[in-house]
């Protein structure tokens, strides 16, 4: 709703479909363009998620992106590739998601009196410190994943792989780690008075967006 521009993907050719896919930039000034909703979502309220129609819509040729000649086999492919790219970004964002309910978690946990000690065995800790515990060790993981994904798109080595896998861990991850401060918090947790529960809302479309995780189980 609040953008001035729309970045289309539209294919060259019919017959090729997809093969032939290109961007475009789209103004949202464009008589054919049509916003007709913005969705009401269980979470990242504060980023709008719109449906629009192209009826008619007519842009120049200067607003194509990249090389206007068809490479058929670079077409979707290549449209493709952008994930490589953007999973790791999205990855990054469950992973801090994730810190953010465990450092939360860890203080008002330490405000009701259970402190929680790395260096001691799960056996002589509290069950409510012994689960923060292991929820550090799966964040860990997740956050040298996202790391790996990221280094190898820095030294533009292929990342595929890697990125699909640190995608698919830190969305999961990110999700079970708010769900379980909600619950290690308590009624505190589940208020909309603490930072806790909104995290929990906005944690499941990591697992959903740039690819939801059954799609990165695939891929890998």
């Amino acid at each position: 709703e609040r953008a001035d521009v729309v970045v289309v993907w539209a294919t060259l050719d019919r017959a090729l479909g997809r093969r032939a896919i290109k961007s475009f930039v789209v103004e949202r000034s464009n008589p054919g363009m049509t916003l007709v909703r913005l969705e009401h979502k269980l979470g990242i309220r504060a980023s709008d998620t719109a449906a629009f129609v192209l009826d008619n819509c007519r842009v120049p040729a200067s607003a194509l992106l990249g090389d206007p000649d068809i490479a058929a086999e670079d077409g979707f492919a290549g449209t493709m590739e952008t994930f490589d790219n953007t999973r790791p970004l999205v990855a990054a964002m469950a992973v801090g998601l994730a810190r953010a309910c465990l450092d939360r978690t860890t203080e008002l946990l330490a405000e009701a009196g259970v402190m929680v000690d790395p260096d001691t065995p799960h056996t002589a800790q509290g069950a409510a410190a012994a689960r923060l515990l292991d929820l550090e060790a799966d964040h860990a993981s997740a956050y040298l994943l996202t790391l790996k994904a990221a280094w190898l798109t820095d030294q533009r080595e292929p990342n595929s792989m890697a990125a699909s896998m640190a995608k698919a861990k830190a969305g999961r991850t990110a999700v079970a780690i708010a769900g379980a401060c909600v619950e290690l918090c308590g009624p505190i947790g589940y208020a909309e008075t603490e930072l806790v529960e909104k995290w929990a809302r906005d944690a499941k479309i990591l697992d959903i967006f740039e690819g939801t995780q059954q799609i990165q189980q695939l891929i890998v």
